[in-house]
Formats: C-alpha cells, structure tokens, sequence
C-alpha cells in the first residue's frame, strides 16, 4: 500500500509516522538509499504538521480574541 500524501494525513498519524523514521534512522541499520527516501518523508511530515500545528494555533488566537466589537472575517486555512 501506498503512504499517504503528508497533507492528507490526520496530524497524529503524521507525527507517529515522523516518529517511527526518526527512531529507524537513528538506529542506523538502514542503507544510504533508504535513508534518504525516509528523511524525505520526514522532512514532509514535519513541514505539513507545522502548517497544521499553525492553523490550529491561529484558530485558537481568533476565538480567544477579548475584542467583542471586532469584525468577523474568513478564517483563510492556506494563508500563513
């Protein structure tokens, strides 16, 4: 079976993936190749679930925002 695309990926399940080649390329029993394919991978993973993380985290900045007369505006997930 194919990986998933890293943005298709729940955040969880892209930090366990991200967890499991970190562990399997410090163990250091892996060939060059392969190590390059899976700190792809990682690099990926981590990139995308920053982006999450990020969103998440501006999504919670609106709604604590104390301002009541604020105006509402669009929540844009793709822009940083």
């Amino acid at each position: 079976m194919a990986a998933k695309k890293p943005e298709n990926m729940a955040f969880e399940a892209a930090l366990d993936e991200l967890d499991a080649i970190v562990n399997e390329l410090e163990s250091g029993d892996i060939a060059l190749e392969d190590a390059l394919k899976k700190f792809e991978r990682g690099i990926a993973l981590a990139r995308t679930s920053q982006q999450k993380l990020t969103q998440a985290e501006q999504r919670v900045e609106i709604l604590l925002q104390a301002d009541d007369d604020a105006p509402l505006t669009k929540f844009d997930a793709n822009n940083e």
